[in-house]
């Protein structure tokens, strides 16, 4: 992850914790406070940011960068087991697409 990068995501993910603190936010049922506890990482274009909740559990956010056009920026969410599941399954099926693809690259 480059520098700028880097630091647009700290920027950013300082701006989610204060978004998700909002007492009056929906979903915010036990009026809880986000601190970031930790960002993680995991290729040049997304992170796991680890959340500390004022009540002691933690949230876990996946925050990706789309690095040109009028999405430029970092993005994020906070994945279900649904979405975990479905990206084991992506996981999968992209080795297989890459595979196959690869082949293509001699074509002239």
């Amino acid at each position: 992850m480059n520098k700028q990068i880097a630091r647009e995501l700290s920027e950013f993910v300082d701006i989610v914790a204060s978004r998700f603190s909002r007492k009056d936010r929906e979903g915010n049922y036990n009026k809880e406070d986000f601190g970031v506890d930790s960002i993680i990482p995991t290729s040049d274009h997304t992170a796991v940011v680890r959340f500390k909740k004022n009540t002691g559990k933690i949230g876990l956010g996946f925050f990706y960068y789309i690095p040109r056009g009028m999405s430029k920026g970092w993005k994020y969410f906070f994945p279900t087991d649904s979405h975990i599941n479905g990206f084991r399954a992506f996981e999968l099926e992209k080795y297989q697409v890459e595979k196959e693809n690869y082949k293509h690259n001699f074509n002239e």
